[in-house]
């Protein structure tokens, strides 16, 4: 089995190390990127299998990211898990209609995290080293 492709986008680099070590020890390729533009360069060349979005960047945030990935149809079958800040019906609803598959609120703990990225994969799941 080849190893599942994440791609994280956030700008907070604390918080991409921190997700990039964690999904990288439960055996995921993990690239990252700190914004939606870099984010929307990296699925372009690098098709992950599952794409982790932080809803408020500067510049093109989160929404408008999955957007494009949806709009396009080379990536719009890629699923996309949201971070947010914000947790209202609102937040949610949003998220949703940009295309997003799954919201989870910040702040968030790995083993959730991990829980919820499994999820996306099924059976199918990478085995730690």
């Amino acid at each position: 089995m080849s190893q599942r492709r994440i791609l994280v986008v956030d700008d907070d680099p604390r918080l991409l190390h921190i997700v990039e070590m964690y999904l990288g020890i439960e055996g995921y390729e993990v690239r990252t990127a700190s914004n939606g533009e870099e984010g929307l360069r990296e699925v372009d060349t690098q098709r992950p299998d599952l794409i982790i979005l932080d809803i408020m960047m500067p510049g093109m945030d989160g929404l408008e990211a999955c957007r494009r990935i949806r709009a396009n149809p080379t990536t719009a079958d890629i699923p996309v898990l949201m971070f947010s800040a914000l947790s209202g019906d609102d937040d949610v609803e949003r998220a949703r209609l940009a295309g997003a598959n799954h919201l989870i609120t910040k702040p968030f703990n790995l083993v959730g995290l991990g829980s919820v990225v499994r999820s996306f994969f099924g059976s199918d799941q990478p085995v730690p080293a």
